[in-house]
């Protein structure tokens, strides 16, 4: 098999500690078998650091990666992968993000980028056309995300793209997230805090090398009749332009009253605790809207920037319009009606560059425990955090993404929140191994169809809203590796005509679509082996009761609805030939997959 194109193909590596840079071109069976992503991010970690290393500390590589769609014809092909040991739950971490930034570290020569070490100042890695050095960054410590790129921008030039931490990262809050495009978040696995332990304040990439394609004529037929799919009524409506228009957030009010959405910390019924939805509305969400943009070459263009807020809620002309998951978590998780607030309180995260999902259920869990005696004023420094109360949520998110006051005990999660705090606190943190969960419920109606809550506990980043477990997941991790959005694959009938089409036009290797999701297979393999290697056997990850619906509610739509997440988790281990009991592959699979090494680690002689 020739190498495939569609690969910058070479990868760079950067100690810090040194200031040793080196690149590297890997052997075509490396992009044959992991594809880029998280896959390509899992084989080089697993490879290359060993277990147990603390994931504030030198020895834990944090990596960015590409996928051979990134930056090509392919629809929504624009996304990069953060990948490191996560700090917030201890294994494996990855965390994906659209924006610019992605094509253009291609367009730089680079598939992917990995940092270790830790400098003993603040510093800027700057790759431009090939060329990689590192900067320093003690006038941008300190600053917002904002801030950051406006100023790397004016330092280096306009068509730099860059990915960066604010302050939260670099306090090491283990919730802080990396940032691009001023809110486009790669927000899960607390990855922004490695990134800050580095002392890594941002990567700037500027690039115009020319990617070549095995079949450019090709690729762009495909995503003619892919945008034409796209462009038909689907679900009573034509995808491309309503989500152009409304974004993720189409559906925040429904998904509050119809059980989609977790209502009150995951203990509440929508239709009883919040029967007004009204600031979650299509009309709410879209009153401050200046201006609508997507991510490179997006069709769908699915976001939006605000015009000034309104009093007491002034974020900044500029602010991005809340994504579902934001809009979820500081609105049905905290019985918060007012669009506003939760606009601010988006801004002042992708600002300081922390995750909303994670933000917005440690909110939640403060209100829950202040309301029932746990916490009170003088813990949260005279803040009335009641249900409800827009501009108490407001100002404890201030304090969190600060690390000021009571905010420095919720900036590391609800985990770590709970345990400090004591009192009880513990029976309202709703989190699983350390994460706190995506906005979708599992005992939903089209969840219980799905491994969603197998996949939130056993998935090798837990609480995750785009992973399933089981075979389910092969395709998941595909897309992720790829270097697609989800959000334009399930649409159209047949979303996996155009992944094996794409990568055929694009690389030249012809593969069935039985072979990527091989492939896809191989990823969550190698995923699942990291996490075994750090020690962690996600069978032994507690979930709320809340999750599963024990006992379950007594109203609403959920009434009398509890989820049989063992009996997921059973089916799925036997589906992957997993032991059932310590979740080890077995060792013919591994083989199969051509991880003998990890064959050797997992089943010694």
């Amino acid at each position: 098999m020739k190498m495939a194109r569609g690969y910058a193909g070479k990868i760079l590596f950067v100690d810090l500690s040194t200031r040793e840079i080196k690149e590297e071109t890997p052997p075509d069976s490396l992009y044959k078998d992991f594809i880029g992503g998280s896959g390509l991010g899992a084989r080089i970690l697993y490879s290359r650091q060993k277990a147990g290393v603390d994931p504030l500390g030198p020895e834990n590589i944090l990596g960015f990666v590409t996928g051979p769609l990134t930056g090509t014809p392919a629809v929504t092909g624009t996304r990069y992968q953060a990948v490191a040991k996560s700090p917030l739950t201890g294994g494996w971490g990855d965390a994906n993000s659209g924006g610019y930034f992605g094509p253009v570290l291609k367009f730089a020569g680079y598939d992917a980028v990995f940092v270790n070490g830790i400098s003993d100042k603040p510093v800027f890695l700057f790759i431009d056309d090939g060329k990689a050095e590192i900067r320093d960054a003690r006038h941008l410590w300190g600053k917002s995300t904002y801030d950051t790129e406006d100023m790397l921008k004016a330092e280096l030039s306009k068509d730099v793209e860059c990915i960066c931490i604010g302050p939260s990262g670099e306090n090491l809050a283990r919730i802080a997230c990396i940032v691009t495009t001023k809110g486009a978040a790669a927000g899960r696995s607390g990855l922004g805090a490695v990134m800050g332990s580095k002392k890594l304040k941002a990567v700037a990439v500027r690039g115009n090398k020319k990617l070549h394609l095995a079949n450019e004529e090709a690729a762009q037929k495909l995503r003619r009749e892919h945008v034409g799919e796209l462009n038909t009524p689907r679900f009573g409506k034509v995808f491309l332009e309503f989500h152009h228009t409304y974004g993720t957030a189409d559906q925040a009010d429904q998904a509050a009253h119809n059980g989609d959405a977790p209502v009150k910390n995951w203990g509440g019924i929508g239709v009883v605790d919040m029967p007004d939805v009204s600031g979650l509305t299509l009309e709410k969400a879209q009153a401050n809207v200046d201006k609508r943009y997507g991510c490179w070459h997006c069709p769908l263009a699915c976001q939006a920037s605000l015009k000034e807020g309104v009093a007491p809620y002034g974020y900044p002309a500029g602010t991005r319009r809340p994504e579902y998951e934001t809009q979820e978590a500081f609105g049905s998780m905290c019985l918060n009606t007012n669009s506003e607030s939760i606009a601010m309180a988006n801004h002042l995260c992708n600002s300081y560059g922390v995750d909303t999902i994670s933000a917005g259920t440690i909110i939640s869990f403060a209100i829950e425990c202040y309301e029932n005696g746990i916490i009170t004023k003088k813990d949260t420094d005279g803040i009335e955090l009641t249900w409800g109360n827009s501009e108490a949520i407001v100002a404890m998110t201030d304090k969190l993404v600060k690390r000021e006051g009571f905010g420095d005990i919720l900036a590391d999660g609800v985990n770590i929140a709970a345990k400090k705090i004591g009192r009880k606190a513990q029976k309202f943190a709703v989190h699983i191994g350390g994460q706190e969960l995506g906005m979708h419920d599992p005992k939903f109606i089209f969840f219980r169809k799905s491994t969603l809550g197998a996949g939130y506990k056993m998935d090798a980043t837990p609480g995750r809203h785009t992973a399933q477990f089981g075979p389910a997941n092969f395709q998941t991790q595909l897309l992720n590796a790829v270097g697609l959005c989800t959000y334009c694959h399930w649409p159209v009938p047949d979303g996996n005509k155009y992944v094996r089409e794409y990568m055929s036009a694009v690389t030249g290797w012809e593969r069935s679509l039985e072979e990527l999701l091989t492939c896809g297979e191989r990823i969550v393999n190698m995923r699942h082996a990291f996490i075994l290697r750090e020690g962690i056997n996600p069978l032994t990850r507690k979930v709320h009761p809340r999750i599963v619906g024990r006992p379950p509610q007594k109203g609403g739509p959920l009434a009398g609805v509890t989820l049989d997440i063992e009996a997921q988790v059973y089916w799925c281990l036997g589906a992957m030939d997993w032991d059932r009991e310590t979740t080890k592959p077995s060792k013919k699979k591994l083989l199969a997959l051509g991880l003998d090494d990890v064959a050797e680690d997992l089943w010694p002689e």
